[in-house]
């Protein structure tokens, strides 16, 4: 399978060259790709809707609503043209639908249902995305999200020649699969079903894109590899596009790729935003900062680093106030200070800007609370890490049973980890190491959002650091060895490591991690 799945991913490297030559044989959607989506509407709408669904397919959702919208606004009685607005506020991969997305989608799936179709093809399409919206009210994401993947499976069977159906039903299975899932069955059936699509249509936006976060793990990211560094080709005006194939070359310990791909999809958003809303930042934009700031940091280019993040400060207004911006404004400074272990600086970390909406999106003032309370206790201060480990149990407490990711997970795991190293500055050594191996084994049990390039501190990392405190190199050395597995090339794992060889009496191994940094 490992190998059938290597061959055919790529293809979408051979098919590259090809592009120029099918011009003629393919209605392009500008720059996004091609995308041919037949549908019954009036002639004149059929290569505006094919540029939306090719939006859509790269998470250009606030572009896709407006292309649609405009489609519907010239010919109301286009079914599919109310369907690609409801799809437009279901993002499967991304956060559940606010109450203002879900309000609208809604609205759009009735309208759907109301001005219907003339195929038999297209009522499937609308019947599958009213499945979502349907019981808004009374049933939870999660359920409905399950309920639209299962009716997209049903439009797959239906209409097997349709290469749409194959590609929006691999993505409603990325969008149900678990977090803790470690056999990625879903993930690896949507491979397969985008697999089959590639070889017609090579530049197509959304075999690119989703195969890339098919494989968005480290044991699978490598055969992602020829489709990220074709998705930005296909689609070079789209920001996400540029983004995406950063997401592999992270997990691949590529950083000089990710810092190329996310400079070009930051300028992008930049440049985008500026034109559509002057003076504001983009969420784009910031995500894209976020993983920029990683990468400069495993290449210890602390300067570069540090320029992003005072661009990130510089930023006060924005086009959206979504889960991604939230992310990106509280990650980069968090990871600026706790990656060069500025023990000092993490715990002087404030939400900022402070008229961000931060009270939406508790998750993200975890990370800064986590900082502050991790910089707290290795420095010592007992008494504000206790302050900061209590705020991270009412964070955890209020994310409990929310929709979408686990993030209440993410936040015990971030509390356990600052009262692991409160317990270490309060000197009670014996207790300290199991609790910071549950935080360990936690973040261990449930892979990472596709918003986050990694953790801001990886727990089995702290864990490594806290064992060679304790006197315990060889322990010490296996845990940073497994950060390595999970995060190659990971400078403070590498820096962990040959400190825990050399101590453990190791010098081949110490010698070995020295030279990779």
């Amino acid at each position: 399978m490992r190998m059938r799945m290597r061959t055919l991913l790529f293809s979408v490297s051979l098919y590259a060259p090809m592009l120029a030559a099918q011009d003629h044989q393919h209605q392009h959607a500008g720059r996004l790709g091609t995308v041919r989506f037949e549908i019954s509407c009036g002639s004149s709408a059929q290569a505006p809707f094919n540029r939306a669904v090719a939006l859509l397919h790269s998470f250009w959702y606030d572009e896709a609503e407006r292309a649609f919208a405009e489609i519907a606004k010239n010919d109301p009685a286009c079914g599919m043209a109310h369907w690609g607005m409801a799809m437009s506020n279901y993002h499967p991969i991304w956060a559940p639908p606010t109450g203002a997305e879900l309000k609208r989608g809604s609205e759009a799936a009735q309208k759907a249902l109301a001005a219907g179709a003339k195929t038999e093809r297209e009522k499937d399409y609308i019947a599958a995305i009213a499945k979502f919206y349907e019981g808004a009210g009374k049933l939870d994401h999660k359920t409905r999200a399950a309920a639209y993947q299962e009716a997209m499976r049903e439009v797959h069977r239906k209409h097997a020649a349709d290469s749409e159906a194959a590609v929006f039903y691999a993505l409603a299975l990325l969008g149900t699969a678990s977090p803790a899932d470690k056999q990625y069955r879903n993930q690896k059936q949507a491979a397969a079903i985008l697999n089959q699509v590639l070889p017609q249509h090579p530049d197509h936006p959304g075999v690119a894109h989703y195969v890339i976060h098919s494989f968005d793990y480290p044991q699978l990211a490598e055969l992602a590899l020829p489709a990220a560094r074709s998705y930005a080709k296909i689609a070079p005006d789209s920001p996400h596009a540029i983004h995406m194939p950063s997401h592999i070359f992270t997990r691949l310990g590529l950083w000089e790729e990710s810092i190329q791909s996310n400079i070009a999809s930051a300028r992008s958003a930049k440049t985008h935003v500026q034109r559509a809303k002057p003076g504001a930042g983009s969420f784009d934009q910031l995500h894209a900062m976020d993983y920029l700031v990683y990468a400069y940091l495993q290449q210890g280019r602390e300067q570069k680093a540090k320029q992003v993040l005072e661009e990130t400060r510089a930023i006060r207004a924005l086009d959206q106030e979504n889960f991604a911006a939230a992310y990106a404004l509280a990650a980069v400074p968090a990871r600026y200070a706790l990656e060069r272990r500025q023990w000092s600086e993490a715990a002087a970390l404030k939400l900022e800007p402070s008229g961000f909406a931060w009270q939406a999106f508790p998750f993200a003032e975890a990370i800064v609370v986590f900082a502050r309370g991790l910089g707290a206790a290795r420095n010592g201060d007992t008494a504000a890490a206790r302050q900061q480990t209590d705020r991270l149990a009412a964070i955890q407490q209020q994310l409990r049973g929310a929709p979408g990711y686990d993030w209440a997970s993410q936040a015990e795991v971030q509390r356990r980890a600052v009262a692991a190293w409160l317990a270490l500055a309060e000197g009670k050594r014996e207790e300290v190491a199991g609790l910071m191996r549950s935080a360990a084994d936690l973040e261990d049990a449930t892979d990472k959002h596709p918003v986050t390039p990694g953790a801001v501190a990886p727990a089995r990392e702290l864990l490594g650091e806290m064992l060679l405190e304790l006197k315990r190199p060889a322990e010490a050395l296996i845990a940073f060895e497994a950060v390595l597995q999970e995060a190659p090339n990971r400078r403070n794992g590498l820096l962990g490591a040959s400190r825990a060889a050399r101590a453990a009496g190791q010098e081949e191994k110490a010698r070995l991690y020295s030279s990779k940094l």
